[in-house]
């Protein structure tokens, strides 16, 4: 059976750049994902001019019968998937006029929920060896370091729980929404908290993985790309799309009996503190 890799909302940006780049490297089944059939095919269609060959899949990460029908999908035709990298989300421009309880609410419902539930789906069908790849961000380290110290303190602790960091996400959304977030320990940006929740959340299920199994070997772990010219971060920032794709497609291609790194937060394919 062949090994096959899932990126999720890949039909533009760093996700294509993450597609095009595994189907030069790896050695399997490379599979383009978006919400949007017709963009997902022309972005197939644009790498196939290339002499490329991703497949495509259609997945909304927000709709949890599409995110099953993926699941049952790759469970069928392959035994479950070799490579996950859940590279899906979202982010207000600074300038949207948007209420920030709104801006709050919207961002984390992808980036943190949505994409809990694709793990949630997704992990216990990634085969032995598997590699997963939640691509965080740089803002996540810069939110930590603006919550309060009792926040911080969960946030890096090795005990804190999925439901717990769940709570604590929530509790975010509904303060912000009262207009108390800052009283509530929280920084001034939706995204920078939805990708904290989002790297401890990596943490956490990298541990879990750990003792549950062990034997498998399974790598999972949450990286930032860097600041990358895309519809989402704007045309001043620094690195091109296939620069983005460098350090999610090193954790994504991890040689076979590599022990490191796991449940780490990876930045230009180097471990960084948390």
């Amino acid at each position: 059976m062949p090994k096959v890799a899932l990126v999720t909302g890949s039909n533009k940006g760093i996700g294509f750049a993450i597609v095009r780049s595994l189907c030069k490297q790896y050695n399997g089944d490379v599979f383009l994902s978006g919400r949007d059939a017709g963009r997902g095919t022309a972005a197939v269609e644009s790498l196939n001019s290339e002499g490329l060959k991703p497949l495509f899949q259609q997945l909304d990460i927000n709709d949890p019968e599409s995110v099953r029908a993926a699941r049952d999908f790759f469970k069928e035709k392959y035994g479950g998937l070799d490579v996950l990298i859940n590279n899906a989300g979202i982010a207000f421009k600074n300038a949207d006029t948007t209420p920030f309880g709104t801006q709050a609410e919207v961002t984390l419902k992808t980036n943190f929920f949505a994409t809990r539930d694709m793990c949630n789906e997704f992990l216990p069908i990634i085969k032995p060896g598997g590699r997963v790849v939640n691509v965080s961000s740089g803002m996540s380290s810069i939110a930590l370091n603006r919550c309060s110290p009792e926040l911080q303190a969960r946030f890096r602790s090795n005990d804190i729980t999925e439901e717990e960091l769940v709570g604590l996400m929530e509790r975010f959304v509904q303060e912000a929404q009262a207009g108390a977030h800052s009283q509530g320990g929280w920084p001034d940006t939706a995204y920078g908290v939805s990708k904290t929740g989002l790297t401890v959340l990596s943490r956490i299920h990298a541990r879990k993985l750990r003792q549950e199994r062990p034997a498998d070997q399974i790598l999972l772990n949450a990286c930032c790309p860097g600041w990358v010219r895309t519809d989402m971060a704007g045309p001043n920032a620094t690195k091109s799309p296939d620069e983005g794709a460098i350090t999610p497609v090193y954790l994504a291609l991890l040689p076979a009996g590599a022990g490191e790194p796991h449940g780490q937060f990876v930045s230009d394919k180097k471990v960084q503190p948390w």
